[in-house]
């Protein structure tokens, strides 16, 4: 099993994730491409001391970009959508949708 600080990478904070941590108390995070969802679980408990409800997964393949004739890739990554229980939050950066 792997440590938490091996399971969650960072907290993904974009527009969609940050109106879905507000209306439906659920966080985003960048994850391990190993990490199982109740390793997730288990590590989101672990870190933030809070109860999860719920993981969905999903993985991800990164964008190709292009300058020129050369072209690059960026690294294919996990994501994990983590539902908390009703009153527990995580205080990850202090930013808001609006």
């Amino acid at each position: 099993m792997k440590t938490v600080y091996e399971t969650i990478k960072k907290p993904l904070l974009t527009e969609k994730s940050l109106l879905l941590r507000d209306e439906q108390n659920r966080y985003s995070f960048v994850v391990a491409k190993t990490a199982s969802k109740g390793e997730v679980k288990t590590a989101v408990e672990k870190f933030f001391n809070v109860t999860v409800e719920g993981v969905n997964t999903c993985a991800l393949r990164g964008k190709i970009h292009k300058m020129g004739r050369f072209a690059g890739k960026r690294a294919d990554y996990k994501k994990a959508i983590v539902t908390l229980k009703k009153g527990d939050k995580i205080d990850v950066v202090e930013a808001t949708a609006k």
